[in-house]
């Protein structure tokens, strides 16, 4: 048999193989099974440049149909889609790039003043973050965390790169700028710590928290054309599913994330329909069956229960 086929194939060594029925148990704050977060994307793309979702094929450029379509979401979708999470009484963590300060700061002190968390999301959505020099990447990390901390004074504790790209370093790099947890790993439905350069070294260990693929508009609307009514009863097929599993009192703690993107549901047809689904997920926080929280305090609770503080 060819050499290729007797080991193991490559892997990243960043956490080892270890299924949900294996894991220590614990519950979410109140006695809940089920933590369910809002990961608002906020995004802002260069004019006639680099990358972004596109609504039609992508013309040369610039291309105005799909920058105007995405820019929707900044002028009108995202306020509408915080008027809905003030109707019903839901926290968000707001994902941003940077240069929305210079583009539209009022935007980001909406969800500031809301007491939302705020999550890094690279200064642009409109490049990629892992084709990065090491130096550079390191230069990003720490260049918006000043910007936040200078901006909205709220120093991030969580990150999620632009179109989830990732360098072999990265994971190390977010811990080494300060960063406690990663939304880039879609790989589990609890938080579970990563390795680390520094803490191998016996530094605070970098967290990944469940971030969505699935409960995401972007891959489920634009790259499956599934329609806004069928994108709200994913999230609450899903949220009933989830709820059955956490059910018993010896079930594991269970992450459902919801990505949203103003550009997308903020439409009004699309935001009528994510209106219906919300209201479920409300219902549930109303009667206990699930913690609305965001994945900032996933990561504290998790790392509290499981002593690596």
């Amino acid at each position: 048999m060819p050499a290729q086929y007797l080991g193991a194939l490559p892997g990243h060594a960043r956490f080892d193989y270890l299924p949900i029925t294996r894991r220590p148990h614990y519950r979410w704050p109140g006695g809940a099974g089920l933590a369910v977060y809002l990961g608002f994307n906020i995004e802002h793309f260069a004019f006639g440049e680099g990358m972004g979702a596109a609504i039609g094929p992508a013309s040369p450029q610039p291309d105005v149909l799909n920058h105007s379509w995405r820019e929707y979401g900044n002028r009108v979708g995202a306020w509408r889609c915080l008027d809905l999470f003030d109707q019903l009484g839901l926290p968000a963590a707001a994902v941003i790039n940077t240069a929305l300060y210079s583009h539209c700061p009022e935007l980001v002190a909406a969800c500031v003043a809301r007491g939302d968390e705020l999550v890094g999301h690279g200064h642009s959505n409109a490049e990629r973050q892992g084709v990065l020099a090491e130096a550079d990447e390191r230069a990003l990390l720490l260049h918006c965390r000043a910007l936040m901390q200078q901006h909205s004074g709220q120093l991030p504790a969580g990150w999620l790169s632009p179109w989830i790209s990732e360098s072999l370093h990265t994971p190390d790099l977010l811990a080494e700028t300060g960063y406690g947890y990663t939304l880039n790993w879609c790989h589990d439905d609890q938080p579970l710590p990563m390795r680390t350069r520094s803490a191998t070294q016996g530094g605070q260990p970098l967290w990944a928290v469940p971030y969505p693929q699935e409960l995401n508009d972007i891959p489920m609307v634009i790259a499956r054309q599934m329609d806004g009514k069928d994108f709200a009863q994913l999230i609450t097929d899903n949220l009933a599913e989830m709820l059955d599993q956490t059910r018993a009192p010896d079930a594991p703690a269970l992450v459902m994330g919801i990505a949203l993107h103003p550009y997308i549901v903020g439409q009004p047809y699309r935001l009528r329909h994510l209106r219906r689904a919300l209201q479920a997920v409300a219902a549930a926080r109303d009667a206990g069956q699930v913690w609305m929280t965001t994945p900032g305090a996933i990561c504290r609770h998790a790392a509290q229960v499981s002593g690596m503080v």
